[in-house]
């Protein structure tokens, strides 16, 4: 399906549809858009019109969608995504940041009920289940895509778009139906897409038991630096037929909305301390080393030592051991990673725990599974006071942390829980803004000359002229409020 575009050529946004589906569930939403964006279906191979066409794998779709952008040579482009397609979309989007794709890099992703890059949640008699009756007969097939249909709606369709998305389900290939089932909902990515820095919106439906909003806050906005999620109250699985509006809406504002930041806001270092770190009673090592704690941190980090859902757990975590309030903010969990990945720690660990590194990414899956077993979701879904209560009982050794393959036990987690606590105070406390706040003089211990200028005054109550005074603990963030 190609929709013209409008006379002043607005960007392009190019759609990928859900398993079964086609180019024409997007008819609703394109009807909404085409005044303001030129709208360009494809159907993947093995569905729709390409339903003669191999190559049923993430990376094959992959393929079969650039080259279908290329021949288009859009200039401002975005890709959506729902469910099935929006894994597609994902590894597209990986290529072209890497500089694979002979494109420019899109303006926008648009996830519509995403399967993430991790293997698709499902339980394995539901897989058999959709794998057995697409070679049934057609009495058997035709009610097995009503019920199919009807299974991911919030609320019934149109009769015509039932009809229609009925239809698009039975034109499908069937071996392209049993590859996802068996082969491609299970393709982990996790590691090949990493953190994708392109701008990306994320739609929910309450409705959608298995990719709803909680499943697209634990799997696929880990993998995004720049995301918004919208949930759409009573909608199911099949968004762009069942709230068009709401998402063309949506969409058209994401569209012409500017490019975020590339850096996050850094705290403010108070302009006396800055002075003091810049005179002669600091030396250049120190210096230097100060400057890179105050550097602002990269929104679209790529851990080292953690994959990236493992990395949002642990931000998810730090953010309750020390809270940072407004935007000006200290990415702990990311430097975290970073010292892991360096092999760069404090030289001891407990003799219960596995290195570090092993036991950080151990200790991060099992606080996910512990939040599983106590509230039927990721740690990333929970409120804070869920978080929090979690985290007391991972403290005190009370954690159900659940018997999984390389999972910690609660005496386990319990050290762990120490670890991450000193990790985090001694990130937050290095940085020169919490030196400030603190009015740390230690830093003018002595600078380059001989001799050092150190300290003279050390009576009682004595201070040096250059010394720092604390801070009001509200002005760490001056800027943020």
């Amino acid at each position: 399906m190609h929709v013209p575009a409008p006379p002043d050529h607005p960007p392009t946004l190019f759609a990928l549809h859900f398993l079964g589906g086609s180019t024409r569930e997007w008819t609703p939403l394109f009807a909404r858009l085409s005044d303001r964006l030129r709208c360009i279906a494809i159907d993947l191979p093995g569905f729709g019109d390409a339903a003669g066409l191999p190559g049923y794998d993430v990376a094959a779709m992959a393929e079969h969608v650039l080259a279908r952008i290329r021949a288009e040579a859009p200039g401002r482009w975005l890709l959506a995504g729902h469910s099935m397609g929006a894994k597609v979309a994902l590894a597209v989007a990986r290529r072209v940041e890497d500089g694979e794709g002979g494109l420019v890099e899109p303006s926008g992703l648009v996830l519509l009920a995403g399967s993430p890059p991790s293997p698709e949640p499902m339980p394995e008699s539901k897989r058999q289940q959709m794998i057995a009756w697409i070679d049934g007969d057609t009495a058997l097939r035709r009610a097995k895509a009503v019920d199919f249909i009807a299974a991911n709606l919030g609320a019934p369709l149109p009769s015509d778009l039932m009809g229609q998305a009925v239809e698009d389900v039975l034109r499908a290939a069937p071996a392209a139906w049993k590859a996802w089932f068996s082969e491609g909902s299970r393709e982990n990515w996790c590691g090949r897409i990493g953190v994708l820095r392109t701008p990306a919106l994320i739609f929910a439906g309450s409705e959608d038991a298995d990719l709803g909003r909680d499943a697209q806050t634990c799997l696929m906005a880990p993998h995004l630096a720049h995301v918004d999620i919208v949930t759409l109250a009573g909608a199911g699985h099949l968004l762009p037929m069942e709230r068009p509006d709401a998402l063309a809406m949506r969409i058209a504002a994401f569209a012409a909305a500017p490019p975020p930041k590339k850096m996050r806001s850094a705290p403010r270092i108070d302009p006396t301390y800055a002075a003091l770190i810049a005179s002669g009673n600091v030396n250049s090592r120190l210096r230097d080393a100060l400057h890179e704690r105050a550097r602002p941190d990269d929104p679209a980090y790529e851990p080292t030592a953690l994959d990236a859902v493992e990395l949002a757990i642990l931000r998810s975590a730090t953010d309750r051991v020390l809270p940072q309030e407004g935007p000006a903010r200290i990415d702990i969990a990311a430097r975290i990673d970073a010292r892991l990945g360096a092999g760069t720690g404090d030289g001891w660990r407990f003799a219960a725990l596995p290195p570090d590194p092993l036991a950080y990414r151990a200790a991060l899956r099992t606080l996910d599974a512990a939040a599983r077993t106590e509230h039927g979701t990721g740690f990333r879904a929970l409120t804070d006071a869920s978080r929090d209560m979690l985290l007391r009982k991972v403290e005190a050794g009370e954690a159900a942390t659940g018997d999984g393959d390389g999972l910690l036990d609660a005496a386990a987690m319990t050290l762990w829980f120490e670890d991450l606590r000193g990790d985090t105070v001694r990130v937050a406390f290095a940085h020169p803004a919490t030196l400030a706040a603190i009015g740390f003089s230690g830093i003018g211990a002595g600078g380059d000359g001989v001799p050092e200028t150190g300290f003279a005054h050390v009576g009682l109550n004595e201070r040096e002229a250059w010394e720092p005074v604390a801070l009001m603990p509200g002005d760490l963030n001056e800027d943020a409020r």
